[in-house]
């Protein structure tokens, strides 16, 4: 009598799933995720072998080196899953044709993981929280922590179970003009979104005085004048204010200052938030501590204040 197929049901892809949450759970410096890894793929390899001699070299041969995004390690696991399978149903697939894969897929992907996660879709996320916080809406963090959550657990599920069912397949995909498109895609998007935060969370203000002009007679208030306004306190506010909204903030005084970054403003508003951010990527991109920037703009706006720069 023919032995029946074993096959994977999606409860046992939900349960890996579940698990794969934890991949650097077990983050070490000699191999990395494999622990996590290992871990994850449990409920599958119970489901797949009955033996205590296989389910053993399965769980040995999935403890070797592994590290890749944590998220977009989801489609390895499914293709890992297929191998499994096909493994446990008597096909030729070897321990090296199975960590071959893994390492195969795993460099590509981990390009395409922090555009796509880190620098899209967090950011936004983060952005439409923070403004709904900043507000004074509770829903703000709430909002974040759901939305975060749902939308990358339903990706790992879904990218796992369509590696299991693409099986191998998915490599020749992926090495070709899908992988260059998605990446693309997300760098440009996440870009965007990067350029557009720079102006609302960083903030220079330069303090030097360009130049002082006194202005006419008419183009600032007279003081004096509404001090005299007759009927009492609330006929010289209604004054003071009537005056401030026809002349806007440089009606307040008889001289015009005009400072360096009112100049830049006019310029190119954030210009200098700009150039600030993009310091601190080239000083990353050499290989420059975080904490070495952190320490050097503490400084730097420390000494700039102190001399008037700030």
């Amino acid at each position: 009598m023919m032995e029946k197929k074993k096959k994977l049901s999606n409860d046992d892809i939900f349960a890996v799933t579940w698990r794969h949450q934890f991949l650097q759970g077990s983050w070490n410096y000699e191999r990395m995720q494999n622990g996590g890894w290992c871990y994850s793929i449990i409920p599958a390899i119970k489901k797949l072998y009955t033996s205590k001699e296989d389910r053993a070299a399965a769980l040995k041969r999935h403890m070797e080196f592994y590290n890749t995004h944590p998220y977009v390690s989801a489609p390895i696991m499914g293709v890992t899953l297929a191998l499994e399978e096909d493994r446990a149903n008597g096909a030729d697939v070897s321990d090296e044709t199975i960590q071959g894969v893994k390492v195969g897929m795993m460099g590509p992907l981990a390009g395409v993981g922090d555009p796509v996660f880190w620098f899209t879709l967090r950011p936004i996320l983060g952005a439409l929280g923070a403004s709904l916080a900043m507000g004074g809406s509770i829903l703000g963090p709430i909002l974040f922590f759901v939305l975060w959550n749902v939308i990358r657990f339903a990706f790992l599920f879904y990218t796992t179970y369509f590696g299991y069912k693409v099986g191998t397949e998915i490599t020749k995909d992926l090495s070709g003009g899908l992988l260059g498109k998605i990446t693309q895609g997300s760098s440009i998007l996440g870009m965007f979104v990067i350029g557009a935060l720079v102006q609302r969370w960083v903030s220079i203000n330069f303090a030097p005085v360009v130049s002082t002009v006194r202005q006419q007679k008419g183009a600032y208030i007279d003081w004096t004048a509404v001090a005299n306004t007759k009927g009492g306190t609330a006929k010289v506010l209604k004054e003071a204010f009537t005056q401030y909204n026809q002349l806007g903030g440089t009606g307040l005084n008889v001289e015009k200052v005009t400072t360096l970054q009112q100049n830049l403003d006019q310029l190119i508003p954030g210009f200098a938030a700009l150039l600030l951010t993009l310091l601190c990527c080239k000083l990353l991109k050499k290989d420059v501590s975080p904490i070495a920037i952190i320490i050097l703009l503490f400084v730097v706006g420390i000494f700039g204040k102190y001399i008037g720069l700030f």
